[in-house]
């Protein structure tokens, strides 16, 4: 339960700094998203989710 504490306190830092550095570009980021297919977002997101996955198994191993 830490662990995943520790997580999700660590996106909402990177969330954070994203849009306090940088929010225009995050603007053109969403606009950007909005045209994309849904499917093929739902296909980038779980991407993602295989890739984080991957990354918390190797640092869990080590």
């Amino acid at each position: 339960m830490k662990e995943l504490i520790l997580a999700l306190g660590l996106v909402a830092v990177i969330e954070g700094l994203v849009l306090a550095l940088v929010p225009l570009r995050f603007d053109d980021l969403l606009k950007a998203l909005s045209e994309i297919p849904e499917q093929k977002r739902r296909n980038i997101g779980l991407g993602v989710v295989a890739f984080g996955v991957l990354i918390v198994w190797v640092s869990r191993s080590f």
